[in-house]
This record gives C-alpha cells, sequence and structure tokens, in this order.
C-alpha cells in the first residue's frame, strides 16, 4: 500500500486537529516528493465521499470535528436559551452543535443572532464544543420583522417581541403605528436611523389583539412566517382540477374504514385485514394526492414551499387548500376516492412475506375515531364501532397481534412520553389541560403506517428509484457519552464501548421503570437520540429499528409523502403524473427545504402551545404546584409543572443565598460548601411567581429544600454560580468521555429527531 493511505492521514488529522493545511499535514507526516501526490489524492477522496469537509482553498477537517479556528454559522437558540452553531465549509454547515461562549479575549462587539456568520476558536470540553469569537463578519438580515405587542407612550409607542429569543424592542412614532392601538398585536419593520441610537420600527401590519383568545396562534403563525393564505392561483386550480385519467384497481368492495382522532379534520388513510390459510392479509390504503396536485402546477409550488401541515391547539394551516385537504382528498366515509393501496401479507408469526402496491378507486365504509374503535373491541356495546367488529375490527386486531411477535423481536425503541392535549372552548378560550389516553388502537394504527412506509421503501430501492428516505441516525458519541455519565451519578452503568441499540436502551428503561428515576431517565434518553431528517440517502431508522424507511402515509399534510407516491407511479408504471427528472434531480436540496419547514413547524406548534398553557395559568400566579425539574443550565433550572405539563424557569439568582456551582455531568446546581443539590429529575414544590402570556413564559420559585451532598462528594470549587455567569463544571473529563474520546481517535475513516 502506497504511503500516506487514508488511516494514517485520518489519524494525523484526529491526533492534530490544528493542523489543517495540506502543508501542515504533509510537514507533520515527513511526506516528500511524489508522496505528495498521494497526499493530494487521499485528501480528495476524503472530502468526496464526505469524511473530510474543506473549510479552506487547502484545508480541510473531519466532518464529525470542527477545525481550531474556523468560520461558525450561528443557526439556533437552545431550550437553555443559548446559541447553537456549526462549521461553515465550502459547501455549507457541517460537524456537531457548537455553542457560543462570548468573544476571544479582550476582543468586543456586537452580540451575534441566529443567521448570523463569524471567525471563531472552537475547542472541546467534556465532548462538547464551544466557539469564542474572534470577529463577527456577516450579520443576518436587519430587515427581519418582529411580531410582538403595542404598547402605547406619550410619543407614539414601542412594540415587545413576542419571542423570548427575540431581544428586540422597537420604539415606534406616531406617525408609524399606522392605528395601532394599546395591547394590539402587530408585525414591525426596522426604520433605518442612527447607528447607535434606539432601533426604530414602523408598524407593517396589525394581526388580532393581545386579549384575544386565539393570539397565541396568530403569534406563532407570524412569529414564524408560516402562509396561511393561498394564492388565488392555487385556489382556482383546487376548485377546478380533477384527478388525472390513470388506469386503477376497483377496491371499492373491501370495507376499508378510517381509524383517526375524534377531532380529526382530514382522513388521509384507511385499513383492512382478513385472515388467509398462513396468516394475515393487511390493506393500507392512502389518498392519492398526486393524482390532484402534479409537478408544475400552481398547486404543487405551493405545497412544496409550505412542506407540511402545521397543527395548533385551535386551529390548522393545511399544507394543502381546504377543497383538497378536507374533501377531495379526504377518504371521507361512503363516497369513492381515487387511493394508492400497498396490500401486505404476514405469516402467523407476523413477518412479511410479500407486498404489492396498487393505484385504485376505494370507498370507506366507515369513520371511527380511536375510541370508538376500542370500545367495540373491548367488548361495550351501543357504539359506532360495534357494526364493524366482526367484519373489520377483530381481524385488524388479530393482524396487530402477530405483528406484535415480529415487531418484538425488532424490538424499536420503546419511548412512550405522556403527551398533553390543550382543550379549547368554541370561543379560544382555554378549558384544560388533559393528558391524551393512548390506546391499542392508536398503537395499531401507528404500525401498519410503519409497516405501510417500510414497503414503499422496500419497492423503491429494489426498483432503483430516487426516494425521500426517512432518516434517524443512531446517537452520537459525546451524546451517548453525556447519558454515561449522568447515569454513573445514579449508580447505573453504561458501557460506552458497544454500538448503539435499541434494545439497550429499553432494557435500561425496563429495568428501572417502576423506580424514582423513571422519568429522568426516559427524558435524558430521549435528548440522546438524534433528530430525524429527510434525506436522498438511506442511514436507516435508528428508533424504529429499521434498515429501509420512507414517509407514504400523509400525502395530504406532509410534501415527503407525496414525492413517494410519485416515484412509486414512475417506477411501477401507474400513470403520467409520477416523479419528473427534474425534481428527482433536486431531492437533496428539497430534503433541506422540508426538514426546515417541519422543525419551523415544531417550534410554532410548541411556542402556541406555550402560550396557552400560560394564559391558562395567569390567574393562578400564587399558587403552589408540584413539579420535575426537566433541564439544568448555569443560569437555573426548567421544572415542568405536573398537572399541566407546562415548563416554567427557576433562575439560579432565586434559588437560595447559596453560591452555585453547575455540574454539567451530573445535571445539577451544587451549593458550594455543603455541596446541597438540584438535581435532573429531582420532584420539587414550586410557587408560581409570574406568568407572561406574550411570551409563553411561567417564571417559578422554587419552595423544596435542596437535596443533601452525595456521600463521599466533595465540594465542588468555586468557580461558577450565582455572583456572575453561572459556570459548567471544571472538573477531570470522566472516564466515560475520556474513553469516547480515545475510541474517536482510533476511528478509521469511519462517518458518524419523531419517526
Amino acid at each position: 500500500m502506497s504511503f500516506p493511505d487514508r488511516e494514517t492521514v485520518l489519524q494525523f488529522i484526529a491526533d492534530n486537529p490544528s493542523a489543517t493545511t495540506k502543508q501542515e499535514i504533509a510537514r507533520g507526516l515527513k511526506v516528500k516528493g511524489r508522496e505528495r501526490q498521494t497526499l493530494r489524492q487521499v485528501l480528495k477522496d476524503l472530502e468526496n465521499d464526505g469524511t473530510l469537509e474543506r473549510t479552506g482553498k487547502r484545508a480541510w477537517a473531519k466532518t464529525d470535528t470542527p477545525p481550531p479556528t474556523g468560520v461558525i454559522v450561528f443557526e439556533e437558540i437552545d431550550s437553555d436559551g443559548e446559541l447553537i452553531g456549526r462549521s461553515v465549509g465550502r459547501d455549507g454547515a457541517f460537524g456537531p452543535p457548537i455553542r457560543y461562549a462570548g468573544y476571544s479575549g479582550r476582543t468586543k462587539g456586537p452580540a451575534p443572532g441566529v443567521g448570523d456568520k463569524g471567525l471563531a476558536r472552537i475547542n472541546e470540553a467534556n465532548g462538547e464544543y464551544h466557539a469564542k469569537l474572534l470577529k463577527l463578519f456577516e450579520q443576518r438580515d436587519e430587515e427581519t420583522s418582529l411580531t410582538g405587542r403595542f404598547e402605547k407612550t406619550p410619543r407614539g409607542g414601542r412594540v415587545v417581541p413576542a419571542s423570548r429569543k427575540d431581544k428586540r424592542t422597537f420604539l415606534i412614532d406616531g406617525t408609524d403605528a399606522k392605528g395601532a392601538e394599546d395591547g394590539d398585536l402587530v408585525t414591525a419593520m426596522p426604520k433605518p436611523g442612527r447607528p447607535n441610537g434606539p432601533a426604530f420600527g414602523v408598524v407593517t401590519e396589525i394581526i388580532g389583539r393581545m386579549d384575544d383568545p386565539r393570539a397565541a396562534s396568530l403569534l406563532a403563525i407570524h412569529g414564524h412566517d408560516i402562509p396561511v393564505e393561498f394564492p388565488n392561483d392555487v385556489l382556482n386550480e383546487a376548485q377546478t382540477i380533477k384527478p388525472l385519467d390513470s388506469p386503477r384497481e376497483d377496491l371499492t368492495h373491501i370495507p376499508l374504514i378510517t381509524i383517526d382522532p375524534h377531532d380529526a379534520r382530514d382522513h388521509d388513510d384507511a385499513v383492512y385485514a382478513e385472515k388467509v390459510k398462513d396468516g394475515w392479509k393487511v390493506i393500507v390504503a392512502i389518498a392519492d394526492v398526486a393524482a390532484y396536485v402534479r409537478p408544475g402546477t400552481a398547486l404543487d409550488r405551493e405545497a412544496q414551499k409550505r412542506g407540511n401541515s402545521t397543527y395548533f391547539p385551535d386551529r390548522v394551516v393545511p399544507m394543502l387548500p381546504f377543497e383538497l385537504s378536507a374533501d377531495a382528498c379526504s377518504l371521507v366515509d361512503n363516497q369513492d376516492r381515487p387511493c394508492m393501496a400497498v396490500e401486505m401479507k404476514f405469516d402467523k408469526s407476523g413477518t412479511k412475506r410479500s407486498h404489492r402496491f396498487i393505484r385504485g378507486t376505494m370507498r370507506s365504509h366507515a369513520k371511527l375515531s380511536y375510541e370508538e374503535a376500542q370500545a367495540a373491541i373491548d367488548g361495550k356495546t351501543g357504539g359506532e364501532g360495534e357494526k364493524w367488529l366482526e367484519p373489520v375490527l377483530k381481524p385488524l386486531w388479530g393482524a396487530y397481534e402477530a405483528l406484535g411477535e415480529a415487531r418484538a423481536l425488532r424490538a424499536p425503541l420503546a419511548l412512550d412520553l405522556p403527551e398533553k392535549r390543550v382543550e379549547i372552548s368554541e370561543d379560544g378560550k382555554v378549558t384544560g389541560i388533559i393528558e391524551k389516553e393512548r390506546f391499542d388502537a392508536h398503537k395499531l394504527i401507528e404500525e401498519f403506517m410503519i409497516q405501510a412506509n417500510v414497503a414503499a421503501a422496500e419497492t423503491l430501492e429494489k426498483l432503483g428509484s430516487p426516494l425521500l428516505y426517512r432518516v434517524h441516525d443512531q446517537p452520537s458519541d459525546s451524546k451517548l457519552a453525556a447519558l454515561s455519565d449522568f447515569l454513573q451519578t445514579l449508580d447505573i452503568k453504561w458501557p460506552l464501548g458497544e454500538r448503539p441499540q435499541t434494545h439497550r436502551f429499553n432494557r435500561l428503561l425496563n429495568d428501572h421503570a417502576e423506580g424514582e428515576h423513571a422519568g429522568t431517565i426516559s427524558e435524558i434518553v430521549l435528548r440522546s437520540q438524534a433528530q430525524a431528517v429527510y434525506s436522498p440517502e438511506n442511514n436507516g431508522h435508528f428508533g424504529l429499528n429499521l434498515t429501509k424507511y420512507a414517509h407514504f402515509t400523509s400525502p395530504i399534510r406532509r410534501y415527503s409523502d407525496l414525492i413517494v407516491h410519485r416515484a412509486l407511479i414512475s417506477s411501477l408504471g401507474m400513470g403520467e403524473d409520477g416523479l419528473t427528472k427534474e425534481m428527482a434531480a433536486s431531492l437533496e436540496d428539497i430534503a433541506s427545504h422540508l426538514v426546515a419547514t417541519e422543525r419551523r413547524s415544531m417550534a410554532a406548534e410548541r411556542e402556541a402551545t406555550d402560550r396557552y398553557l400560560a394564559l391558562y395559568l395567569a390567574d393562578k400566579v400564587g399558587a403552589e404546584f408540584e413539579g420535575r425539574i426537566t433541564g439544568v443550565t448555569p443560569a437555573g433550572l426548567f421544572i415542568r409543572l405536573g398537572s399541566t405539563g407546562a415548563d416554567g424557569f427557576s433562575p439560579i439568582s432565586k434559588l437560595s443565598d447559596d453560591y452555585w456551582v453547575h455540574d454539567e455531568g451530573a445535571m445539577a446546581l451544587i451549593a458550594r460548601g455543603s455541596g446541597k443539590r438540584f438535581e435532573m429529575g429531582q420532584v420539587v414544590k414550586v410557587e408560581l411567581a409570574e406568568v407572561t402570556p406574550l411570551q409563553g413564559g411561567l417564571l417559578l420559585k422554587v419552595l423544596s429544600p435542596p437535596r443533601p451532598r452525595k456521600p463521599g462528594e466533595k465540594p465542588p470549587s468555586s468557580r461558577g454560580g450565582r455572583s456572575g455567569p453561572p459556570g459548567r463544571s471544571r472538573g477531570k473529563m470522566s472516564k466515560a468521555r475520556k474513553k469516547t474520546r480515545q475510541k474517536a481517535s482510533r476511528k478509521k475513516g469511519a462517518k458518524g429527531g419523531k419517526s
């Protein structure tokens, strides 16, 4: 083998992260003469296969390791309120998340925000990367609008931001208020002014009133630029378009039924099962949205732009106009509808033996809620599901039980976290917060949808068709190291030498399901997982423990599923409305866009829910609640209230007169001297001290005393705490983290969110 080879180069870069240029690598490896040509080719090959990322004209870094000095782009503010970025290479951002840690040395400059770029020194500590800015040379568009509440002042007014992440406040001259009154919710744009003076703005739109019960959703929609109104050409198409005439199989005689939430606004999937000689036949039928939304049309452009529907407690912002999403493409009961269906055959042990895709016409024979289906199968009489018990529901449950055997062998990640639902009255007021019930009916539909999604990925991959996979990477080494560090504080061992596998996580969850730390362990396991994304490249789905997975079952509300439908139509010769060559060539860009729109919707939905919870609790200031600590930061404690699931914050300065030190590995705040501690998962009694419905914020006062020092634990150092910016633990690196770093340095070119 010629020298230098890729293993040697990667080992050198791992051992010498500051050596990023070809000259430095060549000098370090003592490469001379013709060996330089070999080195050039090795670096090129490593860049082409994604192992290295070019960070300059003649500089590289491993894709999972930021360079010690380089360009960083700030991408988000995390749940702790900290600014997070990633390194920037020739092809965009790459590598692990990097926390902003201020300016380097005596350097000073404007505060960065999401979208800004700058030159930074990057260092790693305890498995986490931090950036010290040297220069902020590209800031986000200063024309970004501000959404918030207008407050009247003697000279005009001001706009207070609705987002906790936006630190701006605009002063508004009287002539620029555009008729806004005190308490109006508005959007405003910056007004050019003195560079060092106060920020002035101009009101551009009045979107509602703060005292409107539906303001929570309005603020989230405008704050995240979620498009609500459909353009006229899109509406005209939706009102006049007819499905493309394609060969179809008649499925109307099969008693397919829909099973959905009781308040579902659309129905995009129907199911049927029957017992056959050697097992079960299951049919999953999905609305044929591709027949209506065809490439290149106004409908298609708008659907792709939106990416997905966004669901709020009081409304839905749909991906498709009402005429399609709730009518023509919805599997309304007792009406014929074009569909894409998959017929799957399973043996008695739940192992799939075959499947085939069908472009057909179906008729939903019944519309049941989860509650109605479950009540019928549980033997309750008189409900809507009773009529369908023998012909449909019992076979569905029989097939589901058989699939349960195969599912148990597959061992998907068994995180079943409770989910809260905000109850909204017709006039938009919050009437209660309830925990969603989980029935076998939910799990049955989920399992059949998963099987249909797997079948779609298998078929398209077998036929060599481009497609969008739903990818969920395995947890990163740094997250596993953090998990191991934390579990050690609970005297739970988590060996880092083994490959991450779902059954290991499930065993951990099961072993402690009845213990006092059950909720905490579930939360930490959840945080250790990667976020699921869309990608034209298949990396498998770790959480479901599947090697091939694509979204096929919800084309009314997800554009990704529409792409999969089109790919099936093209590959199987089912019509002229399949995936175009132009779209197939753009799948990487489409995937990135769909990940962005999905996360935008998730953030907006979470913000709206937080505001509704704050509104619900606004008249309960001074009341006491029981909560659980769900986050420990240098600034204080995040606490989730048990009764509502609302998240609040208790600042470190309000905990007590102790000097608190943040122990990152133990996820705890520890009092210097006494060693008393507030730690992740601890149940505490709190008082609701303040509510800010505009931002959806709750300020809490902890009433419970801290836990005593752990036996044998040394008092924390005086660094960090209450009197300045609370510091992170500066102790020695744990054995778990050392192992992880040593393992990472030995790797030979190895490449490293919701299903």
